[in-house]
């Protein structure tokens, strides 16, 4: 036979059955001859092992931009035309911006180990009539492994005995609390998350203890198959990255078209043949803004310690400006929108129903106002086996074991000064009947000075059915249970319930011996209501969401009731919502109706999702043109975080191998950290654009200045305005310092008000590009007057004129950057004006100018030479033109800008 669960659902026949397939006993277990037949027909118990990206691989994939590409083949033509300065200032910007990208992804490439590595442990099985212990890589289908709690789950599990067990399957499931787990067989519909009757591999035994048969080991088990996802979901390239790709073929192919325009035309217009080749391949080299990729790197490097201060740790650098474009924010509901700790929230006794409050003088006269309150949370301390250290003092979650609805009822009990030790101490505890999945109630019973007590506690619809009586309201006499009774009080639950509670009812009664069943002719006390409330600030956070354009969605693993009650609590889920989408209805999105897309598109809660389901979820997201950030903690959420345009893992509680596959991993847990890292990196993406457009429109004018030189040089009697060298010189060297400052600035306030970058946007839209144009024009005009001036007005040598041209247009980059201000911002309060980085830039930038020209050696090799008290006269004035003109427009915009707000104000 073939060990595989393909297709095989154990969980819905009787244990008898599963032992019958896997012809093994729960007495004797398999052999060691049958085991190491299986041993070799499955394989070992461990997961696919994916070959490495190597070192050099990840290195080699860094040159794969269209930009990286054609400086690559610009620095090979430098070299070839002896251009050895330029060649090595462009090997200089392809190795930083190279190293940088390398080290980043070094550690992203390592997603998968954690998950390889879950699971290495020894477990007690049974084999030919005796318990041994195993290293779990060797466990076979077939195998009879006896467990208890604190046990790690070695594989997927068919329960053959449970004894009160209860497993933590947050890692694998997203149910906020440990499920208990039975025998019984389930339908062969039932969700893995309501599967009782099975265990599986990466999840914990909390209590209890129990025996079962191994049905599925490595790449066959559940965490096995969320590992292939993970391997198999392909990280869609960032926005970013494809932006600049995008940039990248299209100046690669205005270099081509440049290089062979002003090489035809300059031969056309009579220029030596050899200088011309020359100057078109300078010209091509101008027109790729060589300091962009540094600049990009250095903008993304930057916001990652930003981030890093905001609690929010950055594994890849593109990852920073993606937060920027996200439009769908997909985020869990346990420690990210909620505090992660149960509490007792609502008590309902036959004198009343009653809020809890964190005031204990409040809990006073609560509690003189009921009899039974204090009766209820003295049975919610004494049924219980959970432990709260340090009761006096300050706790933290460490302080505190157990399930935590146990911890959070020992918590309500000494708020109203019931101590667990003290009640004890006068309560002795004879015998504790776990909790268990047929039942669905628990028991303990105490020595009291009335005789033993049975304390008991579990579901309202147990519970309601194994009472005899209902305490009354202000009496000794206790009223019968009836029908109607019962009904009104499951009406009661259900309410609780409804506002995302968890509910248990409490009962008691009197027993002769200690042996007697405690779940019949039970005294009906009342209901508790325990919830896991809302982290303070996440309801703001998800207002700012709103504000900016981007949907929050939870997708979580635990009950729609509870749910749907905290998203309406953190402002996810509004009155007009449909309601909650379970994770069934999730169809691959090929197999969906457009009506169905159209739903689950518009859908704010997801409850009882599985992996593939939320694979499915972002899928459809994307295929809607959607860039998506996906939260997670979990095992379960790995393939979802990698498939995601942006993973957010969870650093306190999120595993491994979340952690490592994620692009970023918050240190606090907590949503109100995505929100500032989606401000942040809509600053980043803002200012990188800022930076782009300085770059192109200097750019674009040196080649307009050439290319009119070029080809009407003999009617205009004008030389070359520029050298390659010092095209290069101001490409390479002084544009970079400006771009790098425009790079640092802290972003225009309302930047969270505006909606989020369609996916499809360029770095540069078509009104950018005009701009460009427009500007590049002006600046190319004011070059090419300067140089006409400086040989025909001022009578300056041609090498003393071309230097005119070249400090004309090196000044009108610096001044042109005080144009890249927001339109509407005043002249001297802007976020330019605002950014130190631009000013100290200036500075460096010009006395690196002063050095081009007066330094020896770098002058001779530039071939500038100084232009006197005239030629700097004109040079600055003639640089001044296009910054005039910028901020009269920017006034005039910023007037248009302010009377449409008194018009919206008026209205």
């Amino acid at each position: 036979m073939t060990y595989s669960t393909q297709g095989r659902d154990f969980f819905a026949v009787p244990a008898e059955q599963v032992l019958d397939t896997f012809q093994v006993s729960t007495d004797s277990g398999l052999s060691e001859q049958e085991a190491r037949k299986r041993l070799q027909e499955a394989g070992p118990n461990v997961f696919r092992r994916v070959k490495s990206k190597s070192a050099w691989r990840i290195f080699l994939d860094q040159f794969k931009s269209m930009v990286i590409i054609v400086l690559v083949i610009a620095g090979a033509v430098a070299f070839t035309f002896q251009h050895i300065a330029e060649g090595l200032a462009i090997v200089a910007v392809l190795l930083v911006n190279a190293g940088i990208a390398f080290v980043t992804e070094w550690r992203a490439v390592r997603s998968m180990e954690a998950l390889r590595d879950m699971g290495r442990d020894t477990i007690r099985i049974r084999r030919e009539e005796r318990e041994i212990e195993l290293d779990a890589g060797q466990l076979v289908p077939g195998d009879i492994v006896i467990f208890e709690g604190g046990d790690l789950v070695p594989a997927d599990i068919r329960l053959v005995e449970s004894n009160g067990l209860q497993v933590n399957e947050s890692a694998l499931t997203g149910e906020s609390v440990p499920v208990s787990k039975g025998t019984e067989p389930v339908s062969a519909d039932t969700v893995l998350a309501d599967r009782s009757c099975m265990i599986y591999r990466g999840t914990t035994l909390t209590s209890g203890s129990g025996l079962g048969v191994v049905i599925a080991t490595g790449m066959d088990t559940e965490l096995g198959r969320i590992s292939e996802l993970a391997e198999q979901a392909e990280k869609e390239a960032t926005p970013l990255q494809r932006r600049l790709d995008q940039l990248g073929r299209r100046l690669a192919w205005i270099t081509i078209g440049i290089a062979i325009c002003i090489a035809v035309v300059g031969l056309l217009g009579g220029q030596e043949p050899a200088r011309m080749i020359e100057t078109a391949i300078a010209l091509g080299v101008a027109a790729i803004p060589e300091g962009l990729p540094i600049v990009a790197t250095l903008a993304l490097a930057r916001g990652m310690v930003i981030m890093a201060r905001r609690n929010a740790l950055i594994n890849r650098l593109p990852a920073v400006e993606t937060l920027g474009a996200t439009q769908v924010i997909f985020t869990d509901k346990t420690g990210t929108l909620t505090e992660n700790q149960m509490t007792l929230r609502r008590v309902i006794t036959s004198a009343g129903s009653h809020t809890l409050h964190e005031d204990k003088d409040r809990h006073k006269e609560t509690a003189d106002g009921d009899p039974w309150l204090h009766r209820i949370l003295e049975i919610g301390v004494l049924c219980n086996n959970a432990f709260i250290q340090d009761e006096d003092g300050d706790r933290t979650a460490e302080d505190e074991q157990g399930d935590p609805t146990e911890t959070a009822l020992l918590r309500a009990g000494l708020a109203f000064g019931i101590k667990r030790e003290e009640l004890l101490r006068d309560n002795p505890e004879e015998r504790e009947v776990p909790f268990d999945s047929q039942t669905m109630m628990m028991a303990t019973i105490h020595r009291t000075a009335n005789g033993l007590e049975a304390a008991v506690k579990g579901a309202p619809s147990r519970v309601l059915q194994a009472s005899e009586v209902i305490v009354s309201e202000s009496s000794s006499n206790d009223v019968p249970m009836r029908d109607k009774e019962r009904a009104q009080w499951q009406e009661k639950a259900d309410e609780l319930a409804g506002q995302g509670l968890r509910v248990l009812a409490m009962a008691e009664k009197s027993v002769q011996d200690v042996s007697e069943d405690p779940y019949t002719g039970l005294r009906f006390v009342g209901l508790v209501g325990l919830y896991d409330p809302p982290r303070s600030g996440v309801k703001q956070s998800i207002d700012e969401c709103a504000t900016a354009g981007i949907k929050v969605v939870m997708v979580t693993g635990d009950q729609p009731a509870t749910a749907a009650a905290i998203a309406r609590q953190t402002g996810i889920m509004g009155k007009e919502d449909d309601g909650v989408v379970l994770g069934s209805e999730i169809q691959s999105p090929e197999h969906m109706s457009a009506q169905e897309r159209k739903r689950i598109v518009k859908a704010s809660v997801f409850a009882r999702v599985s992996p593939e389901q939320k694979l499915r979820l972002i899928s459809l997201m994307q295929e809607e043109g959607m860039t998506v950030a996906m939260t997670g903690d979990g095992v379960n959420d790995a393939p979802a975080l990698k498939k995601a345009d942006i993973g957010v893992a969870m650093g306190k509680r999120g595993t491994d191998a979340a952690k490592q596959v994620a692009d970023m991993v918050l240190r606090d847990d907590t949503f109100s950290s995505i929100v500032a890292a989606v401000r942040h990196g809509r600053i980043i993406f803002g200012n990188i654009r800022k930076s782009v457009m300085f770059m192109l429109c200097t750019n674009v004018a040196e080649v307009l200045v050439v290319a009119v030189a070029a080809a009407g040089g003999g009617l205009l009697s004008l030389p070359l305005p520029l050298h390659p060298l010092q095209i290069l010189y101001l490409n390479v060297v002084t544009d970079v310092f400006p771009a790098i400052a425009l790079s640092m600035g802290r972003g225009e306030p309302d930047i969270m008000n505006r909606k989020p970058r369609p996916q499809n946007e360029p770095v540069l839209t078509r009104g950018h590009w005009s701009a460009i144009g427009g500007w590049s024009l002006l600046v190319g005009t004011c070059v090419l007057l300067a140089l006409a001036m400086a040989l025909h007005w001022l009578g300056l040598a041609q090498e003393q004129a071309v230097t005119v041209s070249f400090l004309t247009l090196a000044f009108s980059k610096l001044w042109f950057v005080f144009n890249l201000r927001s339109p509407g911002s005043r002249l001297l309060n802007n976020d330019i004006v605002a950014n130190p980085a631009i000013a100290g830039s200036i500075v460096v930038c010009t006395l690196l100018l002063l050095a081009a020209v007066y330094m020896p050696g770098l002058s001779q090799v530039l071939r500038t030479a100084p232009v006197g008290k005239g030629g700097w006269a004109l040079l600055l004035g003639m640089s001044l033109v296009p910054f005039m003109f910028g901020q009269a427009l920017r006034s005039i915009q910023s007037s248009g800008s302010k009377s449409d707000k008194e018009i919206k104000n008026m209205r």
